[in-house]
């Protein structure tokens, strides 16, 4: 089942209850100075409906939307899909974290570092939705970091500690390919590779970060402050951040999320690429991990509530993350539809990197991975930005 389920189901139950609560007000004429334009319209349309009707065909559609959310739940309980583990050799680790090698050992090597909380195969979702698969067939050699859940060790980490580990794992993937390696980072994993990258830029052929957030202010600063207590306060009254907290906060941003997409769900053919399409990403959301106890509080109090990276504050080894200090080649590639990182919040990072090209695509957060034209509007151009760094060096 999803999770968290128990907060899918309760999202549902408020908006379907608040719907039967509020038609009796908006359909007796109830004041309407402080509602906004559209749901005027609809109130003053509701007055003239006969109530008994209004009421009767309201209940027909919640009924027809539980029904739905419900066959979508057991239909995705249910599916055959599973995913086939990965095949790619691990060519270093270190505790928890692997580094595996999904180049077949050709071509210009590319170390590629996903968020700590969510997996790293959102990069390899499908056997031909795959970016690293695409990588590896443009010429390149793709490593990638298994962060997998904190362990003993990792349980106490910091996010020094983390960008200590990231060290030894470049080193890994050079000594592996021979040669200097180009960074991508994907949402927190970008700011890792930003701050790896700025250890021994001469080990850095180019870096690319993707949905990585950078102004935490720049959009809802108060929702971003928010959010940041919530992590500070749980993280240390628990030790971690829960990956039940994690999925709540991520569904914060679109509360009835949930309900939509299971109702679609349920329309569509078991037997389909879509649905298996749905199941695959569905399963990756779940199957996220909890974050450090220290590691949550430093992102939940420097990040989120004090601004600190775009604020100049945010250091790494004593030293601060200033990425007009990277002077080699930088992509920041900005999704338009993006929800989790606000697109001025990315944006900011090109801003602030000196040799920055930025790549805006219509696509969401998930969508620059999972999406049937990811390949074509992200993909393709990192790829050419990659080979162009390489040559450029």
């Amino acid at each position: 089942m999803p999770r968290p389920l128990p907060v899918h189901l309760a999202s549902a139950l408020l908006l379907w209850m608040s719907s039967r609560a509020a038609l009796p007000s908006l359909s007796a004429g109830s004041p309407r100075s402080s509602l906004g334009p559209k749901l005027r319209g609809l109130a003053a349309q509701l007055a003239r409906a006969d109530a008994g009707e209004l009421t009767a065909a309201l209940d027909r559609e919640l009924t027809r939307r539980a029904a739905g959310l419900l066959a979508g739940l057991e239909t995705y309980r249910s599916h055959p899909y599973r995913r086939a583990e990965g095949a790619a050799p691990v060519v270093w680790r270190e505790g928890t974290t692997r580094l595996l090698d999904y180049g077949g050992g050709g071509g210009a090597p590319v170390l590629v570092v996903p968020s700590l909380i969510n997996r790293y195969y959102i990069l390899d979702l499908l056997r031909e939705r795959s970016f690293l698969a695409f990588l590896r067939e443009a010429g390149l050699r793709p490593f990638v970091v298994d962060w997998s859940a904190p362990g003993t060790a990792e349980r106490g980490f910091g996010l020094d500690d983390y960008v200590d580990r990231l060290v030894r794992a470049k080193r890994a993937a050079i000594r592996a390919a021979g040669a200097p390696v180009a960074l991508i980072g994907y949402c927190m994993g970008g700011l890792l590779a930003l701050a790896l990258a700025l250890r021994r830029p001469r080990d850095i052929a180019g870096l690319a970060l993707l949905a990585t957030p950078w102004d935490f202010h720049a959009e809802r600063p108060a929702h971003a402050r928010l959010i940041g207590t919530v992590i500070d306060t749980v993280a240390a009254a628990a030790g971690e951040l829960p990956l039940p907290v994690i999925q709540g906060l991520f569904l914060s941003l679109d509360p009835f999320l949930g309900e939509r997409k299971f109702i679609r769900f349920a329309a569509l053919d078991p037997a389909s690429d879509p649905a298996r399409d749905f199941v695959a990403l569905e399963d990756w959301l779940n199957d996220g991990v909890p974050l450090a106890g220290a590691v949550a509080r430093q992102c939940g109090a420097e990040w989120y509530r004090d601004n600190a990276p775009a604020r100049g504050l945010w250091t790494v080894g004593g030293k601060p993350v200033a990425p007009q200090r990277f002077a080699k080649p930088a992509l920041v590639v900005v999704p338009g539809r993006d929800r989790i990182v606000p697109p001025c919040s990315a944006a900011a990072l090109g801003a602030a990197l000196p040799r920055a090209t930025t790549l805006r695509v219509p696509l969401g957060h998930i969508g620059m991975m999972a999406a049937a034209r990811a390949p074509e509007l992200v993909w393709q151009p990192i790829a050419e930005w990659l080979h162009a760094s390489f040559a450029g060096r």
